[in-house]
């Protein structure tokens, strides 16, 4: 991220900020896609993001961080929309890279395995696997201990592990 960019779209000048907000929209893309269900729910938390970072840039503290708090700003809406949607959200991991070879069937597998854990669990993984944050951007961006980080992940790990044993089990019985 560009500091001298946020230090011009701090002091006012709207270029810059424009410039800042096209940096980051596929990272945005990429965070909402992982925590919310459809396009158009992504689509407005990501406009209420940029409205509430253009709005509040002036409180930056620190330029270097804007990114980070572009992000905090984006999983904040995001969770108010599943508050307001009061849904159940699957992961959409189409956009992950290791999986766009992976075929239709071992996405909407994969998609169904990590639909099954709970949102804060769902939040570390797609932070941590699909969008390349290290375990202390993760706890600065949640406003979580490292330590809580790593054992949602552990969790989040052992979960999976078992929804995968139980669906091979099902599998196994056709």
């Amino acid at each position: 991220m560009n500091v001298q960019a946020v230090n011009l779209a701090i002091a006012g000048s709207k270029d810059a900020f424009i410039s800042l907000i096209r940096e980051s929209e596929q990272m945005m893309y990429a965070i909402g896609k992982g925590l919310l269900k459809n396009d158009a729910d992504i689509a407005d938390a990501i406009q209420e993001t940029i409205l509430k970072s253009y709005n509040g840039i002036g409180k930056l503290r620190d330029p270097a961080y804007f990114r980070t708090w572009l992000i905090r700003i984006l999983i904040n809406e995001c969770r108010q929309t599943i508050r307001q949607n009061n849904k159940y959200i699957p992961l959409s991991i189409s956009h992950a890279q290791g999986v766009i070879d992976a075929s239709p069937s071992e996405r909407m597998e994969m998609e169904d395995l990590l639909a099954g854990l709970d949102l804060d669990h769902r939040e570390v993984v797609v932070l941590y696997y699909l969008d390349d944050l290290s375990i202390k951007d993760i706890a600065q961006l949640l406003d979580l201990s490292e330590n809580t980080v790593k054992s949602r992940l552990y969790r989040a790990r052992a979960k999976l592990a078992s929804l995968l044993k139980e669906t091979e089990a099902l599998e196994g019985l056709k």
